[in-house]
């Protein structure tokens, strides 16, 4: 094999993995928001999941992009770890399509349609009609086909070139003697997985593989355990993806991992007993396309077929690997006494429940307290707090919301029926509380990056908007807390103030911006405090609200405020104290 054919083998791979790599890029772009959407939710069991898997892996060609996008479904809490596995399952074996779309390479034969089979013969027309549409058509999904068209011409181009440059090593002894090491089984699969983790394509180097055996000299007794080493390295991209990632998003990489490390294993050490013991005649035939091709899917059914009844298992094999955190043990602890042995007794897992919601409405006010202190000033330490106060809300939010659905599929008695109706309301607007202490550090560290600060007025101005809002939610938490009634009748007279506070701050702001004493920039800002303050006020309002229905079964929610604010006296007077105590400041601007 002289320079040129090493000129030749580099040049065919490039075309080989550069075809490749679009036709897959395009496949998934054509996809688009529809693939993710699928493969987000049909996954509601394993055998769905691995379905799903398979096919979405034989259209778009790659099961790395299959497994990276569950491991982002399951940092995005989209997807479960129990329902990635089934996908991860279905997208190693749809893989292997590639590997016999590539096996048309080895068709022999004189007849026209044999010959038409050929890659070689048919791949140009593909090309042909792929490039005429890319000139003449305007439309962009006709294009996109065309792209598919003309790089499956470029990877079947490859493969040829590959093939070709590769068919002198048939009569160098060198090459054979290097291929007879691996044979070697731990040899052998080290080798495919270094080749597949370093160009990040199993199916690529299946392709490689099978361009070898034109060379006549790879026999299957090297070809089996290079292709169980391939599957262990199509691994790395999931594995790369879930760097930095939640702890679930990287168990589904190891989970990855793990089916094809086990697998490899299990199955590489009972070919090599069975061999030794029996001896399979086929070991030392020269391989070709279609028997690289058959290897590949053969391996995958078998290992499917050994670990798919063992689905739970790798999960906690997973689970074991990437281990919670002491912090994540002791926040799991507190969600223990929603045991799914309580849900038939309905008025112990509501108790259970409403126990949960009152650290959720304790933890969502000291989260907000906190945002409000910072209209002062930004601070690193107070926005990590309120992100994972966020995490730590959402995760209330999720868990009590799902036992609170499954308790009400019971017989309930009316009273529990309105406690579970009461929560389930509640915990959604602490949970939007929770969701403006998040956009109020975000402004805040606007105004730090940007190097920008309120006047002297508008700080002012926020302090009391921001001391009105803290008391309401104070009291909201109170009366939700102690079911004090007569604490929920006072957060409405305070919600009016607040209401009327937003509009008198944005008019003395528009004053000011026309003044010149602010920025358009600091106004987009300045809105965005006193919205969020605003809408702060709004969902304390609906819990006080919800908890003054709840207690009156002939209640009604628009019925109460209407006639609250019409009521004259009481609610005025109650206003007109709040109205005093939160007092803007004469001289704004």
């Amino acid at each position: 094999m002289g320079i040129f054919d090493v000129f030749s083998l580099l040049g065919g791979l490039a075309f080989f993995l550069y075809g490749m790599n679009v036709m897959g890029e395009t496949l998934e772009k054509m996809a688009g928001s529809k693939l993710k959407t699928i493969l987000a939710s049909l996954t509601s069991n394993t055998f769905k999941g691995f379905m799903l898997g398979l096919l979405v892996t034989a259209v778009i060609q790659s099961s790395s992009a299959t497994t990276v996008m569950v491991v982002g479904f399951v940092n995005s809490g989209i997807m479960t770890l129990g329902q990635s596995i089934g996908v991860i399952m279905g997208a190693n074996l749809g893989t292997s399509v590639t590997s016999w779309l590539l096996s048309l390479t080895g068709i022999d034969g004189k007849g026209f349609f044999i010959q038409i089979c050929k890659p070689a013969n048919f791949t140009p027309i593909l090309a042909f009609i792929g490039i005429i549409i890319v000139m003449f058509s305007k439309k962009q999904k006709n294009k996109d086909i065309a792209v598919i068209l003309i790089a499956f011409a470029v990877l079947m181009f490859g493969m040829e070139v590959m093939s070709d440059a590769v068919k002198p090593l048939s009569e160098s002894k060198e090459f054979g003697e290097i291929l007879i090491l691996f044979s070697n089984p731990i040899l052998g699969l080290i080798v495919g997985a270094v080749l597949t983790a370093v160009i990040q394509s199993s199916s690529a180097s299946v392709g490689i593989l099978q361009s070898l055996t034109t060379t006549g000299v790879v026999t299957y007794a090297t070809a089996i355990p290079i292709v169980m080493g391939q599957n262990i390295g199509t691994c790395v991209s999931a594995m790369i993806s879930s760097i930095g990632a939640g702890k679930n998003a990287r168990r589904a990489a190891v989970i990855h991992l793990s089916f094809n490390v086990i697998s490899a294993a299990v199955l590489l050490t009972a070919y090599w007993i069975i061999d030794s013991i029996v001896g399979f005649g086929f070991a030392s035939m020269a391989a070709n396309e279609v028997g690289i091709a058959i290897v590949h899917t053969v391996f995958k059914v078998l290992a499917l077929i050994l670990l798919m009844p063992m689905t739970k298992q790798l999960e906690k094999l997973a689970c074991f690997i990437v281990k919670d955190s002491k912090e994540e043990k002791e926040k799991d602890e507190e969600f223990k006494v929603l045991d799914e042995r309580f849900i038939h007794s309905p008025a112990f897992a509501i108790e259970q429940c409403k126990k949960l919601t009152d650290n959720m409405a304790t933890i969502t006010r000291d989260s907000m307290l906190k945002a409000l202190d910072i209209t002062n000033g930004y601070s690193e330490e107070i926005e990590k707090y309120i992100y994972d106060t966020e995490t730590r809300i959402d995760n209330y939010e999720d868990k009590l919301g799902t036992y609170l659905v499954k308790i009400s599929a019971n017989e309930l008695s009316a009273e529990d029926g309105k406690n579970i109706s009461t929560l389930l309301h509640c915990i959604g607007d602490f949970e939007r509380i929770s969701d403006h202490a998040t956009n109020l550090i975000k402004a805040s560290k606007e105004m730090k990056e940007k190097n920008i600060a309120f006047s002297g007025n508008a700080k002012k101005e926020l302090e009391v908007m921001t001391t009105a809002v803290a008391d309401v939610l104070n009291l909201t938490v109170q009366a939700f807390i102690d079911n004090d009634l007569e604490a929920a009748h006072k957060v409405e007279p305070i919600e009016e103030v607040i209401d009327t506070l937003k509009t008198k701050l944005k008019s003395r702001h528009v004053k000011r911006l026309r003044d010149g004493e602010c920025t358009i920039e600091l106004g987009f800002i300045f809105a965005d405090f006193i919205t969020n303050l605003e809408r702060v006020s709004d969902h304390c309002s609906n819990i006080a609200v919800c908890l003054i229905q709840m207690a009156d079964a002939n209640f009604e929610v628009h019925d109460y405020i209407h006639e609250l604010k019409a009521s004259g006296e009481e609610f005025d007077k109650m206003v007109e104290e709040y109205q005093q105590i939160y007092m803007l400041p004469e001289k704004s601007f």
